[in-house]
């Protein structure tokens, strides 16, 4: 019976290590991707330290886990006591780091709000003014999105005017409507667009395309987090467990 109860111990720490496994790879393909990322938002994460430092933490953990998770998988099959010990001493350092990690994400959260965003694009935008990394992926942004500035073009009321443009319009060309929402596509009328005719401009906010657009996302992102320190926890309890049941 106790022979039993140590092998379907044995299967299901196998099975726990693998999710967890198999959450270290999605974090780490996640982590990746917003480094990477062709869209621009490399550059805006890297305006900014907290988000700047949470997508290389988020790379890191994903690492760990995705190697964590196959070493526990091994541990467990094996049944090596040594290799159980450490297995659980590393997922429990892991697991505080994460907790704390989404302690500090909700305290300073505020950096993410509306207001936050504005304040920056009002104090670091240079229009079109391309060899400023922050405005050349503002614009890259708006251009891909099909928005302009974080509430609309009155966002851009408050940005100073190039002094070598005198004749500068105060909505951007990033905010042109185009055929196709890239830097090469042609604009619909780009100069009623900067005289002020709304229906040649986009209108809607950044801040609510972007939200919208991987509203979806985001659940799912924390859904995937709580997920992974569930199946750690238990990780955990069935290694411990399973170090004890081992002769």
């Amino acid at each position: 019976m106790e022979g039993d109860c140590l092998s379907c111990m044995k299967y299901l720490m196998f099975l726990f290590n693998f999710f967890i496994f198999l959450g270290g790879a999605c974090l780490l393909g996640l982590g990746i991707w917003v480094i990477v990322d062709p869209t621009g938002f490399r550059e805006i994460v890297a305006a900014n330290p907290l988000l700047f430092t949470g997508a290389y933490i988020m790379l890191a953990m994903g690492a760990m886990l995705f190697l964590l998770g196959f070493l526990g998988c091994c541990g467990a099959i094996r049944e090596n006591k040594c290799l159980l010990l450490f297995f659980f001493m590393f997922i429990l350092l892991i697991f505080l780091a994460e907790l704390s990690a989404a302690i500090l994400a909700f305290i300073f959260r505020e950096n993410l709000t509306r207001e936050f965003f504005t304040k920056e694009l009002k104090k670091h935008y240079l229009r079109n003014n391309d060899t400023d990394v922050f405005s050349s992926t503002w614009n890259s942004v708006m251009i891909t999105f099909a928005c302009c500035g974080v509430n609309g073009p009155e966002d851009f009321e408050a940005v100073p005017l190039l002094p070598y443009s005198p004749l500068e319009s105060t909505t951007p060309e990033a905010c042109c409507q185009r055929e196709l929402q890239s830097r090469e596509g042609m604009f619909v009328n780009k100069e009623a667009c900067l005289t002020g005719i709304e229906r040649f401009q986009n209108r809607q906010g950044c801040y609510t395309v972007i939200l919208n657009s991987f509203e979806t996302y985001v659940y799912l992102a924390g859904a995937l987090a709580i997920g992974v320190l569930a199946i750690e926890l238990f990780a955990m309890i069935f290694a411990m467990c399973l170090f004890r049941g081992i002769q």
